[in-house]
């Protein structure tokens, strides 16, 4: 695979692009610049850029939840917050037993309306990213944030850095990448929400540098991972390592979106990219079909 067939330069000027998540009821990308302090969008009828939010808490990965809402890992302020429909902004969490999170840090949405995020320590350990600070947790962790009750629930303990994640097709499978660990591990979900297991789905490979971000998936149960300096690679359903996007920049970040979903959005260092690829994407929010989602489709 070659990124630069095809590969478009959508914006350039960030200092570090990251999360980019099609919001399809707007036909705009929406994605963080987290340095700057704030989120851009992207409009697909007309390419033009603009602001979305100024002061956004350093935000990091986002994504949509069953109603079209903005999901947003904000760094900066230590926690997941929800954009209503009406613009004004809702924490959904911030703590974990009564300390403070460290930098959340990309999140993923289940069918059941539950939230799941991980929250390594990249937005404490300087002031650039967010704000230097020790952790009151101690570790870096992956939690379930309860759709109803809203309780915050530690699912997973075992990271070096967790990153991004994303459920299976069924939902009964969580992908988590360890950008510290140089993996990608797959968890059994449990029915009661826990998660077992934990194994080693992908490894980043030998090439220095090559770390992976965050994951998806396309309809053909292939796995897609930002893999920092090494490009995005593309994994069969048995871990097999099919290829890669070369892209000029180091990738932090990959969405699936346009009308189609077959357009691959790439936040990568400065600039946000896009390539049209000859598969379609799974929807953001996991199985199931969410007329809200599908009606621009």
């Amino acid at each position: 695979m070659n990124g630069d067939d095809g590969l478009e330069v959508l914006y350039t000027g960030c200092r570090w692009a990251e999360g980019p998540v099609y919001v399809p009821a707007w036909r705009q990308v929406v994605w963080s610049d987290i340095p700057n302090d704030r989120l851009l969008r992207w409009d697909e009828e007309t390419g033009g850029v603009s602001v979305f939010r100024r002061s956004a808490g350093h935000p990091n990965g986002n994504t949509l939840d069953r109603e079209g809402r903005l999901i947003s890992c904000e760094q900066g302020n230590r926690r997941v917050t929800r954009t209503e429909h009406d613009g004004t902004v809702t924490v959904l969490a911030a703590h974990w037993q009564g300390k403070r999170l460290n930098s959340p840090n990309d999140a993923a949405v289940k069918s059941d309306g539950s939230i799941w995020f991980s929250d390594p320590d990249f937005g404490i350990t300087s002031d650039y990213e967010g704000y230097r600070a020790e952790s009151e947790i101690g570790s870096n962790n992956v939690y379930r944030i309860d759709p109803l009750a809203g309780e915050v629930r530690l699912v997973a303990d075992c990271f070096g850095a967790p990153n991004g994640l994303v459920f299976s097709a069924d939902e009964q499978q969580l992908f988590v990448s360890d950008t510290r660990a140089g993996f990608i591990r797959v968890f059994d979900v449990q029915d009661d929400g826990s998660l077992s297991d934990g194994e080693v789905f992908a490894a980043a490979g030998p090439r220095e540098a090559a770390r992976f971000d965050n994951l998806r998936f396309d309809d053909g149960g292939r796995l897609w991972a930002a893999a920092m300096n090494d490009g995005v690679h593309c994994y069969d359903p048995d871990g097999t390592l099919i290829g890669r996007l070369d892209i000029p920049e180091a990738v932090a970040n990959i969405s699936w979106g346009g009308a189609k979903r077959n357009r691959l959005f790439i936040a990568a260092e400065t600039s946000l990219y896009s390539v049209v690829m000859g598969v379609t994407g799974t929807h953001p929010t996991g199985p199931g079909r969410r007329p809200w989602l599908d009606a621009r489709a």
